[in-house]
């Protein structure tokens, strides 16, 4: 005796909708890293000074030397300890040798370790750092 066996349909997956979700992730993650290299590291006080002025123009990349709190340093919006400063200075001097650098210390940043960055930032060669503060609101 045969009995009837009813057929089973291939399973089968839609790839219309799996492409748009592909499309879909693919513009999160262009927009997010494009945004993401503007966000600092370290979220940053700055103190008020009557003599701040606006820069004018930025004609080289900037790299940026963030100090938050006791040991919380930042170099070109990576943590660092202030021991690999200068190398990382260094490192960075021969990559770009025409960048600059730019320190910013929150207004409630030690003294203490300001200090241990400005030694660091000596040993690396460099003479002048221009410090960022916010104008004096009048």
């Amino acid at each position: 005796m045969r009995f009837y066996t009813k057929r089973r349909k291939m399973p089968s997956i839609t790839v219309v909708s799996l492409i748009d979700i592909l499309a879909i992730l693919l513009i999160f993650f262009i927009v997010t890293t494009t945004f993401k290299e503007r966000l600092p590291q370290l979220q940053i006080n700055l103190p008020e000074s009557k003599a701040a002025a606006t820069a004018t123009s930025e004609p080289k990349k900037a790299i940026l030397l963030q100090i938050k709190g006791p040991n919380q340093i930042s170099f070109d919006n990576k943590p660092i300890t202030a021991s690999a400063l200068p190398a990382a200075i260094h490192e960075a001097q021969q990559a770009n040798p025409g960048c600059s650098i730019t320190m910013q210390a929150d207004k409630e940043a030690p003294f203490g370790t300001v200090v241990t960055v400005l030694d660091a930032l000596q040993i690396a060669g460099i003479k002048n750092i221009p410090a960022i503060a916010k104008p004096l609101n009048k």
